[in-house]
């Protein structure tokens, strides 16, 4: 009987409706998901970003104004810096807990899609719910509408298709139950995650339906760990039982799957060296015996060295782009072959890897097991290992401690951060010369304290991101590290830090432009053109006059926050000790010189011209043709 009630009660669930608005019914759909890993559940759906216009302002906004959730409306500044904020939210979230972003038609839409691109590139959830011309089409055209004669379907929403995960447009209110389902599948999928847009038209946003009572009910989305075939361990185990001399690159995936202790332990039973790349670092601690640091294009010169030395590569949770690969020249052993733990088959695959399609965390616990039954070690001389490892700590405190009568070098600058900050602070950084050298030279403790946004390397990025990572970890310190070229480009919700008193600090590096591509074009044989903030010269009609002079601390004074300049080690110092005692936002302005840091046994793979009246162009590209020789071709 008991049973057959039960059965009624649901169906009679079924039949009952609701009727709400689009927008009100995808509110109350998006308050009732969450996510479950390891058995414990979260809710997936924390809050909305919003900037609201004729295109949501009475449609959506309507919603989140009237409707009781516990979806909180944050309020943006920028709509790409507001994406931004969601995306670093979630990446220090580990993906399991995500901000929708809201926006206007047109310009306001448009403005996403270099964040939709960050997101989509580094595989982190967001949602975005970027205004539509009128469905109806009777406004025509409405304000900020693209017509395309040849398509009048097409509007600026069309956009996002090229960098989004899953994209949709909702033309009718009905519509929105099947977009939302698939919005949350790609959302909680580890392997196609990423940008998820859901177009919505302003009149439908309106518009209202009868909407099943059963499309709202509490939705538990499982996140289930990949395991690896029987057959595929097998093979690895025995590809590994071959080589000596295995090396492993830690990437996000390691993060992501929450496998730092299973790395570290994988290591540590193997004496198998760990490189990392921007993603994964600080998954294993850098004091560690068997940590050698960053690998690659701008790695440490112990980990490119056993990198270079290796005849097994075991990959983990790792896209293994040109980067961490060094253009593919990085492994020269001619017996190298690859192992790849990744839950996409299309990471897992690169380097003609054998592939472990499989979660990070279950697929090294199951290769252990098997491993340690074979009484398997490396076979590295631990001698060398303890003296490249020695050598490159070395190495890193002489950058740290680097001097010139100059002004501050960017590695000193860098060495009195990392001496400051508590272990368990959290820096972020995405653009510039500042990745190659944090890569190199920053020592993490913990894990999740070391966040960068490499995937897209989007200026603009860090401020928004130290947002991001406050609203996720409110009682760590957030330090976004970034130079005055990306601190121009995109500061925008510095402000809303102050609205919603979330202290973040902001440590600006002010070396008069962009330096990093400044020296990569001197470094291909140029003599440096157009990335300095210099004045134009009258006379030669080039920017090649004085440096433009700004002072960064007086703007963020302007906007609320607090600001410092720092000359010398003392006065960041002192700066450094003030921002710690304050409790609002914060920006140190140093003035520091263009990196010195170099590469350690590594190349990164330009296009150089093969035709130029250049002697040192020409040379450059002799250099880059030998090079290119060296390199795998798959």
């Amino acid at each position: 009987m008991e049973a057959i009630r039960y059965a009624n009660e649901k169906t009679e669930t079924k039949k009952k409706t609701i009727r709400l608005t689009m927008a009100q019914a995808l509110l109350k759909f998006l308050d009732n998901q969450y996510i479950e890993v390891d058995g414990k559940e979260r809710k997936f759906i924390k809050g909305m970003f919003g900037i609201f216009g004729h295109g949501n302002a009475t449609g959506l906004a309507e919603a989140l104004e009237r409707q009781e959730s516990d979806i909180t409306l944050i309020q943006g500044k920028n709509e790409q810096g507001m994406v931004h904020t969601a995306t670093a939210y979630a990446k220090q979230k580990n993906r399991l807990e995500i901000y929708a972003c809201t926006t206007s038609i047109g310009p306001g839409a448009l403005n996403m899609v270099t964040a939709a691109g960050t997101a989509t590139v580094n595989r982190i959830p967001v949602l975005l719910l970027p205004s539509d011309n009128f469905a109806t089409r009777q406004p025509d055209p409405v304000l900020q509408q693209i017509e395309d004669p040849s398509d009048y379907t097409m509007s600026a929403t069309d956009s996002f298709k090229a960098v989004s995960k899953y994209w949709d447009r909702i033309v009718r209110p009905e519509q929105l139950m099947t977009a939302a389902l698939n919005a949350m599948r790609v959302l909680t999928d580890p392997v196609d995650t990423g940008a998820v847009t859901l177009a919505l038209p302003q009149d439908v946003q309106a518009e209202a339906y009868d909407y099943p009572a059963e499309f709202f009910k509490k939705r538990v989305h499982l996140l289930e760990r990949r395991r690896p075939s029987e057959v595929a361990i097998d093979r690895a185990v025995e590809l590994i039982k071959s080589k000596k001399k295995p090396f492993i690159i830690a990437g996000g995936g390691v993060h992501y799957s929450l496998a730092t202790e299973e790395l570290k332990q994988f290591a540590e039973n193997f004496q198998i060296p760990v490189g990392e790349t921007q993603a994964g670092k600080s998954a294993i601690a850098w004091n560690h015996p068997m940590y050698m640091g960053g690998v690659g294009a701008n790695g440490s010169k112990a980990s490119n060295v056993l990198a270079k030395d290796a005849d097994l590569i075991i990959a983990v949770g790792t896209r293994l782009t040109d980067f961490s690969t060094a253009s593919k020249v990085a492994f020269q052993n001619p017996d190298v072959e690859f192992v790849s733990i990744n839950v996409s088959s299309l990471d897992a695959m690169k380097m003609e890897s054998q592939m472990l399609v499989s979660d990070a965390k279950v697929a090294l616990t199951l290769l252990e097991q098997q491993l340690k039954k074979e009484n398997y070690k490396a076979a590295h001389d631990e001698k060398e290992l303890e003296s490249l490892k020695e050598a490159w700590d070395n190495e890193v405190d002489r950058l740290f401690n680097l001097k010139s009568e100059e002004g501050l070098e960017q590695s000193q600058v860098i060495g009195e951060l990392n001496k400051f900050i508590d272990e368990k602070d959290i820096i972020t950084c995405a653009a510039g010369s500042l990745p190659g050298d944090l890569l190199k030279l920053w020592r993490s403790t913990h894990p999740k304290t070391y966040h960068m946004e490499y995937g897209f390397s989007t200026m603009g990025y860090e401020v928004q991101a130290a947002l991001g990572i406050k609203m996720a970890e409110p009682e760590r310190e957030a330090y976004a590290l970034q130079g005055d070229g990306g601190y121009l480009m995109l500061h925008s919700e510095l402000v809303t830090s102050l609205q919603e008193n979330k202290k973040i600090n902001i440590i600006l590096f002010d070396n008069h432009g962009f330096q990093c591509i400044h020296g990569l074009q001197v470094g291909q044989g140029s003599e440096g053109f157009g990335n300095e903030f210099r004045y134009r010269e009258k006379e030669t009609n080039q920017l090649s006059g004085n440096y433009m002079e700004m002072d960064f601390a007086a703007h963020a004074r302007s906007l609320g926050a607090k600001g410092y300049t720092a000359n010398t080690v003392e006065e960041f110092r002192d700066a450094l000790a003030k921002a710690k005692q304050d409790t609002i936002s914060t920006l140190i302005h140093v003035k520091t010189l263009p990196s010195k840091v170099t590469g350690y046994d590594s190349w990164w793979r330009l296009g150089v011209a093969e035709v130029s009246n250049s002697k040192t162009v020409q040379n450059a590209f002799e250099n880059m043709e030998d090079k290119l020789n060296q390199a795998r071709k798959y």
